[in-house]
This record gives structure tokens, C-alpha cells and sequence, in this order.
């Protein structure tokens, strides 16, 4: 990895107006990535983009060798080799057993990165899991983000990815630029798990809108409506959501390829209701929700994306 510095500084300056304004000045960091699916991919790609120096590894070696080959970048063969030198170690992977696999093992990330990286981990997994790492990090000195991401493979490719952060406030500060190569909305919710209960929220949220747009959908197909002329004329009103506007189209047409699959958002609602046992929170909806996800998966739609709960509406 090449020798790197990495500062963050305001600055104030004066525009055509005579009013100052303020940018952020950094110069090139060292930046691993551990973990290429369809979202790290992309994600090391905007790293690279922004000049900064990126190393990467992937359980599968070939895919860090063609992202390496395609950025310009360093593919490694072991985390220890990908994270000696780094900056900030960027994550995203699976599940809370990938994390403790990349982070606590012997050859790990928080075993041979410098005492001075700042750990980001952008997996959706479970507050419990970060709190434990940022412990773990802690005690080496390092800093620890638990910064799970809103926003899919296409927020990811943009460039325009929601990112919910938890973390104290320095290392935040030092992590925010980075994170701004692909995130337009990177905001601090609290301490270390805040993140990922943040992204909790999300994902129940999410669950509700797609099982009311499925079953309104079907509805309207029912009663032999105009299904695409309904949704331009709800869409205007109080009924209108992202998901309306983003999969009302592929739900129309039985297209499914479009995002998030159902495998993982059966994980992640199972994270929430997991939480929610612990804390008391009343989740009867996202519960009843998880349960038709389970239907669709075994009507074989385990890669289909979220909206594909229509599907199950639609079985004769």
C-alpha cells in the first residue's frame, strides 16, 4: 500500500457574492475494504475513484483481483495484509458470524490494523454485535463506526447511499469524508449500535409500505382497473412513497430483479424482531410481514426482491 496522510480541514473562503462559504479539504487516504458483493463493489470503486489508496479482499479471491485490475487497486490475499497499513477499514459483509470472522480472528482486522484506523462496518447486522466490536477495536486504540447502509445496489453504484452511523463524535468527524464518496446522507445517530438500530427502523418501515403497495396493487387488479393509471393518480396524493415510485412498475410486471432480495431482508427483520424482544417494542406488523416473506421463499423467490410480496397475493 502506498504511503498515505489523511487530514480533514475547514475552510473559508469568499464567492463571487462576497459571502464565505466553508469546503472540506483532504488529502489521500490508505483504505481497506474487506467484502466485494453488491454493494462493497461498487461502493471500493468511489473510494478508489476519489484518489484514495484502496486495498481489498473477498472471501472469493477472483473477484478482489478484477475490482483490483478495474480500479486500479491492491488485492490481497489475507485481511492481515489488506488492513496493515490502513487509514480506515471499510466492511460489508453478511451477518454478525462474518463480522466476528473478520474482525476478532487472529488474522483479523482488529488484530493487524494500526491502533490509530478507525473501523467502519457498513453490514446490516445485529446493535449487540457492534457494541461488542467497538469494545474489541476500543482496546487497541482504534475507533469503531457501525454505519449500516439504506439505499441498494443502485444507491451504491450512484453514489448515493443513506449511511446510519454509530460512533463517537471524533472518529465520525475524521470518517465522514470518506464516507461521503458514496453516501449522500452519512449522519451520527449515537454511540456504537445506534447505527444499526437506526437501520432497524428502516428496514420495519420498509416492510409495512411494500405489503400495503402489494396488497393495494392487487386490489386494483382485481377489480379489473387500470393498474398503472391508479398509481399515477394515487402517487399524486397522500399514498405516494418510494416504493410507489421505484417498484410499482416491476410489481405491475412480475419483475423481481431489482433490489434487495428476501433472503436478506428475512435476516435483517429477524435482527429486528430480535431487538425488539429485548427492548418491548410491539412489532406485530413487521412479524406478520417476516411470515409472507417466508411464504415467498418457498414459492422459490428467496433471490426475488422485496416488492416480490405481491407474488404471494397473486398465488391461485
Amino acid at each position: 500500500m502506498k504511503s498515505a496522510a489523511f487530514f480533514v480541514s475547514w475552510k473559508t473562503q469568499y464567492n463571487d457574492n462576497n459571502q464565505d462559504t466553508e469546503y472540506r479539504e483532504h488529502t489521500m487516504a490508505n483504505i481497506a475494504f474487506i467484502g466485494l458483493g453488491v454493494m462493497g463493489y461498487p461502493m471500493a470503486g468511489h473510494l478508489a475513484g476519489a484518489s484514495h489508496n484502496v486495498t481489498v479482499w473477498n472471501r472469493t479471491t477472483q473477484k478482489a483481483t478484477d475490482w483490483a485490475k478495474k480500479h486500479n487497486g491492491e488485492a490481497c490475499n489475507t485481511i492481515a495484509d489488506a488492513v496493515k497499513d490502513a487509514d480506515f477499514v471499510m466492511t460489508c459483509v453478511g451477518a454478525d458470524r462474518d463480522l466476528d470472522a473478520v474482525f476478532a480472528a487472529e488474522d483479523g482486522i482488529i488484530a493487524n490494523a494500526p491502533p490509530t484506523a478507525i473501523l467502519i462496518d457498513h453490514t446490516t447486522a445485529s446493535a449487540g454485535v457492534a457494541e461488542r466490536l467497538a469494545a474489541l477495536a476500543g482496546e487497541r486504540g482504534q475507533g469503531f463506526i457501525d454505519a449500516p447502509i439504506s439505499g441498494g445496489q443502485q444507491g451504491a453504484e450512484n453514489g448515493a447511499l443513506t449511511i446510519m452511523c454509530g460512533g463517537n463524535d471524533a472518529d465520525f468527524d475524521k470518517a465522514r469524508p470518506v464516507m461521503d464518496c458514496y453516501g449522500r446522507a452519512v449522519t451520527l445517530m449515537g454511540p456504537a449500535g445506534s447505527g444499526q438500530k437506526t437501520k432497524m427502523v428502516n428496514q420495519i418501515a420498509i416492510a409495512g409500505l411494500v405489503q400495503g403497495l402489494s396488497e393495494a396493487l392487487h386490489f386494483a387488479e382485481q377489480a379489473d382497473l387500470d393498474v398503472s393509471r391508479v398509481v399515477d393518480v394515487i402517487s399524486k396524493g397522500a399514498a405516494q412513497s418510494w416504493q410507489m415510485e421505484n417498484r410499482s412498475g416491476t410489481m405491475i410486471a412480475g419483475e423481481f430483479d431489482h433490489g434487495f432480495a428476501v433472503d436478506w431482508m428475512r435476516k435483517d427483520l429477524g435482527i429486528c424482531l430480535d431487538e425488539a424482544r429485548r427492548n418491548g417494542a410491539k412489532l406485530p406488523v413487521a412479524a406478520l410481514v417476516d411470515q409472507f416473506y417466508g411464504d415467498v421463499q418457498d414459492m422459490g423467490g428467496r433471490r426475488w426482491d422485496t416488492s416480490s410480496l405481491i407474488q404471494r397475493l397473486r398465488k391461485k
